[in-house]
């Protein structure tokens, strides 16, 4: 009884972490998905008209492929941006295609989604033996080309 007492949280605590690593990795997934589809929606020909369009229509997609696989969209859990920076300024990067003379340059265009995983599993765990467990943040990034012609630098 005091050796089942003794190794019953420790079977527990792999148990409940092969499962939370399970949710962890799907979500992972559903994340960077969400990530390609915003990237893709960016990167359409006349999709948008301006920045802010744009960047409206990113978001709409990318909250709504979240939400069709489950996962919470409040802005305090996810967190998407594009562009240059995070949070982005929605423009285009541009990349050299090839280096040579004359230069030809790409344009492409990243957009990041980050979403703060909560640890219910292991964090019940560790809060029994008095620690604590942050919320993991689950972050993925994709790069589209424009569909435009690649034009010289």
């Amino acid at each position: 009884m005091i050796e089942f007492a003794l190794t019953l949280p420790l079977l527990m605590l792999v148990v409940l972490g092969i499962i939370e690593f399970g949710f962890v990795f799907q979500q992972y997934e559903v994340v960077t998905n969400a990530a390609r589809e915003g990237a893709r929606v960016a990167v359409l020909p006349n999709y948008a008209a301006t920045p802010t369009s744009a960047e409206a229509n990113v978001k709409a997609r990318v909250n709504q492929y979240l939400t069709s696989a489950g996962l919470d969209t409040a802005s305090s859990v996810t967190t998407i941006c594009g562009g240059t920076g995070c949070p982005g300024d929605w423009k285009f990067v541009k990349d050299t295609l090839v280096a040579g003379p004359p230069a030809v340059c790409v344009y492409t265009f990243p957009v990041t989604v980050k979403y703060q995983h909560p640890v219910p599993f292991i964090g019940g765990i560790i809060n029994y033996f008095g620690g604590s467990f942050a919320a993991l943040t689950l972050s993925a990034t994709a790069r589209m080309r424009s569909e435009a012609a690649a034009v010289g630098c």
